[in-house]
């Protein structure tokens, strides 16, 4: 019988595996791209192919976890994104053209969107359905140490790997990882607390559920600037991320020392360790969750700006920490905040659509940033970077005017819809992308 310690025990499991594949991978990808003759522009715009596969495949698979499952998601995006990474080994041996990066790109957006709902309306669900009464912030902390721990140990052995064998040896290993947690799902997951509702057709399903998470997403304005701030800021921490690779290398002096890319992504990582040890704390530092996230989007962008300023190795890397750890600290306040801010019958396809404005934000950010790296160089990107990633701390504020229960209480219960009255010319149907 499920009982919510096993229910965090699976969640963590499935987190520390999937970020294990991912991050083999992390320290090197910019790399990677670079190697296959790709210049800046292009391996950054291979990067916002993959954030338009998010941003075409985020609802629909969302979808798919509010009407067929949840399980049946995540275990849809193990198979699909192992696939779609050994076609990036097989584009990098062929050396192929850009349009056949941003095909694949695409592909692995498509695999990552299957997990981003699914998993966690899957805990919140699921911890409901076992009487758990507790608050979600511990939770989604130690998920953010998890996390830490899979990108510390997958970044360090992505580096080594790939300087001891080859690129793309790790990209093969992310593979053969994704495997073995199709198996683990398969065997752990079950969904809890949350029946799917398949009385229609496909698409009668999809556009039901779809028309309901406008209702509670879009239209409820707490949400809403929530949504609004990841399109606006949230291609910037991508950017910022895959850009340390070739930039750190630069400002180290050797740009084959693979090993230090590999590093710099586990610094990350342990900063993300720290930063989500630290967020119950930073919590309880303000009453309300917008005041906290306030406080850490405005420190974030001015750490990012310093690392635009600096021209050396180790100032950096310092700053890439504090960074870092501010950004960890951020997800869990921010987790909490939203998930009380939504029903449970629309949960995934909502936060599939908030992480769709996220990767939406990084179709344009990346390539632009990109361009203003191989135009200006990599420290001026950033500080061009930290003055859109500023624009956080207004559009928190938005929310905050909302005065929504969810700012302040602890557990969120299921919430108490503040709707806004649509425009008299606004559409009344939601038009879905095509791929």
């Amino acid at each position: 019988m499920a009982t919510p310690t096993s229910v965090r025990r699976t969640y963590l499991t499935l987190l520390l595996g999937n970020t294990l594949a991912a991050s083999l991978i992390w320290g090197i990808n910019t790399i990677f791209l670079l190697d296959a003759g790709l210049s800046n522009l292009e391996a950054f715009a291979a990067n916002a192919f993959f954030t338009a596969g998010m941003v075409l495949f985020e609802v629909p698979t969302g979808v798919v976890a509010d009407t067929v499952g949840r399980r049946a998601s995540y275990l849809a995006g193990t198979l699909t994104l192992a696939a779609s990474t050994l076609l990036y080994v097989l584009l990098w041996r062929l050396e192929a053209p850009f349009w056949q990066w941003a095909i694949a790109s695409l592909l692995i957006g498509f695999g990552f969107t299957f997990f981003s709902g699914a998993v966690e309306a899957w805990l919140v669900d699921a911890l409901a359905s076992t009487g758990f009464t507790g608050a979600l912030e511990p939770i989604f902390a130690r998920g953010q140490v998890v996390t830490g721990v899979g990108m510390l140990t997958g970044s360090v052995a992505g580096g080594f790997i790939a300087t001891q064998t080859s690129l793309g040896v790790p990209f093969v290993l992310r593979a053969v990882i994704l495997v073995v947690m199709f198996a683990l799902a398969w065997r752990l997951m079950r969904d809890l607390g949350f029946t799917p509702e398949r009385g229609g057709g496909p698409l009668q399903e999809m556009g039901r559920i779809t028309s309901a998470s406008v209702e509670h997403g879009l239209r409820v304005p707490a949400v809403k600037w929530l949504m609004v701030q990841a399109f606006v800021t949230g291609g910037v921490g991508i950017y910022a991320f895959y850009a340390l690779q070739p930039y750190l290398l630069e400002l180290y002096g050797d740009p084959e020392a693979y090993q230090v890319a590999g590093l710099v992504a586990a610094l990350v990582a342990g900063a993300q360790i720290v930063g989500g040890l630290a967020a119950p704390w930073i919590r309880r530092l303000f009453r309300r969750r917008t005041s906290g996230l306030i406080a850490i989007s405005i420190l974030s962008a001015v750490s990012l700006g310093l690392i635009g300023f600096v021209d050396s190795f180790w100032p950096a890397i310092g700053l890439i920490a504090f960074w870092g750890l501010l950004f960890a600290a951020s997800m869990p306040i921010r987790q909490s905040y939203l998930n009380g801010l939504i029903p449970s019958r629309q949960r995934a396809t909502i936060l599939s659509f908030d992480s769709m404005m996220g990767s939406t934000g990084g179709v344009w950010a990346q390539p632009a940033l990109g361009r203003a790296a191989d135009v200006w160089g990599y420290g001026t990107s950033y500080v061009i970077g930290a003055g859109i990633s500023a624009l956080a701390a207004p559009l928190y504020a938005l929310s905050r005017k909302q005065n929504a229960p969810a700012d302040v209480t602890a557990v969120p219960a299921e919430p108490e819809l503040h709707v806004e009255e649509p425009h008299p010319c606004a559409p009344t149907t939601v038009a879905h992308a095509e791929a």
